[in-house]
């Protein structure tokens, strides 16, 4: 089965995609292009699939860049291919030939993207990275390699929807104590549970620091034949879960 992968008009024209879970050579309950070491995968299946990766953006497998991910807000400036994965929840370069590649299972990867600057950026933006501020210290970060924000273009890839995302009141309240106006980011759910609408969060703080933004509109909870899902994999009761890959280059 070949790769899949989407893309977006505004991020070109940079190489970049979102990868879903097709075409890769994982079995079992990775099945498909998983892309994380950090799962119990076997570690040549995954090597397999990120070499293909690599090889669909044009890069060699040292030149896809990853990072050890925590739910930060740290940005890591890339200035060379490497395989030492320092911890960052984003990353930014303006070298051509490294692909930026962002692991995630329902968190936002967004791929971001200067074209006069030659700038480009990748981010896991979770809850946590988000209400962090990790999306504004991307865009931090590619102002310093010469980006403008005005410039940047963001894309939101798959990542889970409102209508899969149920948490409880202790979580709400943890963002509407950041900003009251954050009431409009959730719905009401069954009892006391509330549904929480992570891509809308995300465009919101983008566009208010000033980038334009979008979301291809995927959820990876509710399509599991394209996609891994960390809720799913917890309310199915697997073992663990497979990690889609989004990749940006100059």
């Amino acid at each position: 089965m070949t790769l899949e992968i989407i893309t977006a008009d505004s991020l070109s024209p940079f190489r970049h995609g979102f990868f879903t879970r097709r075409g890769g050579a994982s079995s079992g309950i990775f099945k498909g292009l998983n892309c994380g070491f950090g799962s119990s995968d076997q570690t040549d299946a995954v090597a397999t699939n990120r070499g293909r990766v690599a090889e669909a953006m044009q890069v060699s497998a040292d030149a896809l860049v990853s990072v050890h991910q925590y739910h930060s807000a740290e940005v890591l400036t890339v200035e060379a291919a490497t395989q030492e994965k320092q911890r960052a929840d984003a990353m930014v370069t303006n070298v051509p030939g490294l692909a930026l590649g962002i692991l995630t299972a329902d968190c936002q990867p967004v791929l971001f993207a200067d074209a006069e600057a030659q700038v480009v950026g990748a981010a896991h933006a979770g809850w946590g990275g988000s209400i962090g501020g990790v999306l504004e210290a991307t865009i931090d970060a590619m102002e310093a390699l010469g980006a403008s924000r005005g410039n940047i273009q963001a894309v939101i890839g798959p990542c889970i929807s409102q209508a899969a995302y149920e948490v409880g009141p202790d979580y709400m309240d943890r963002f509407l104590e950041d900003d009251p106006d954050n009431a409009r980011f959730f719905a009401q759910g069954k009892e006391d549970r509330v549904q929480f609408d992570l891509p809308g969060y995300g465009l919101s703080r983008l566009r208010a620091a000033g980038v334009e933004a979008e979301w291809t509109r995927h959820c990876t909870y509710s399509d599991a034949a394209r996609f891994f899902s960390y809720r799913r994999s917890v309310h199915e009761k697997d073992p663990d879960y497979g990690r889609l890959i989004a990749t940006i280059r100059i």
